[in-house]
């Protein structure tokens, strides 16, 4: 987690500079995410808030995404880390919305997808998505790889 702080404060100094918000939406990451910009002094000033999103029960209560929304998406997928992203930003009226989704092993999920697959997108300012393979079953490795990822591809479309 040490290593996920200094993203972090890259984060942060951006948000607060531009007096802008954000909100996250997680699930293979289990918080880390979250943690990691909490762990900064200060966070009040743009973290509003977020959610470990890891089941459909967390979906439909958390996010409101109902079941009849999911037709034809699937979760750890690039599409779906999208539909987190947009709808926890709308969900916390913030500028800027942040999620992960994946599978984190020793296994992979019942969708098909290897362990160490992870799809992240941002919503905001700037939209983009992307997904992360490190072919690895290391369950703990890979929520850190995971996190890490993300909050450097935050930092990278907050520079953008």
């Amino acid at each position: 987690m040490k290593d996920l702080v200094p993203l972090a404060e890259k984060i942060a100094a951006k948000l607060i500079a531009r007096k802008q918000t954000i909100a996250v939406a997680e699930s293979s990451t289990g918080g880390l995410i979250s943690a990691a910009l909490l762990a900064v002094p200060g966070a009040s000033a743009y973290y509003l808030g977020g959610g470990v999103i890891y089941t459909r029960d967390a979906r439909r209560v958390l996010m409101e995404i109902p079941d009849d929304a999911m037709k034809g998406l699937r979760s750890a997928s690039e599409p779906y880390a999208q539909l987190l992203a947009k709808q926890i930003r709308e969900r916390f009226n913030c500028d800027w919305g942040l999620s992960e989704t994946g599978a984190t092993g020793p296994t992979g999920n019942r969708y098909g997808d290897a362990a160490g697959h992870s799809c992240m997108a941002v919503a905001g300012p700037q939209q983009a998505v992307m997904t992360l393979e490190t072919e690895s079953i290391d369950r703990l490795g890979n929520m850190h790889a995971f996190a890490h990822t993300a909050l450097t591809f935050l930092l990278k479309n907050l520079s953008a």
